[in-house]
């Protein structure tokens, strides 16, 4: 008799797999949200790039170690405020009741 399935390859170091490793307990729930600390980088980015225009247009004479030190304090201030809240929205899930 012929089996119609046929016995899996046997792993070989350096080789890929073709097929997606499952786990269980392990489910997909939907496309992952975006992390805090990169909204908060780019609003940074962002930030910056809008006050060189400003000053290089004339309309204002920043002081630079002003401008760093508010950005830190407001990036510092984003970072705490949305991981206070991904730890809210988290222990507001579902639990398993597993250890």
């Amino acid at each position: 008799m012929s089996n119609s399935n046929p016995a899996p390859e046997p792993y070989v170091p350096g080789s890929y797999f073709t097929e997606t490793p499952t786990t269980a307990g392990n489910e997909a729930t939907g496309p992952a949200s975006a992390r805090v600390g990169t909204i908060v980088w780019g609003l940074i980015v962002l930030a910056l790039a809008a006050l060189i225009i400003v000053a290089q247009l004339g309309f204002v004479t920043l002081n630079g170690t002003y401008v760093l030190i508010g950005l830190m304090i407001g990036a510092g201030a984003a970072l705490v405020v949305g991981g206070l809240l991904s730890a809210r929205k988290r222990d507001n899930d579902t639990t398993t009741r597993k250890s």
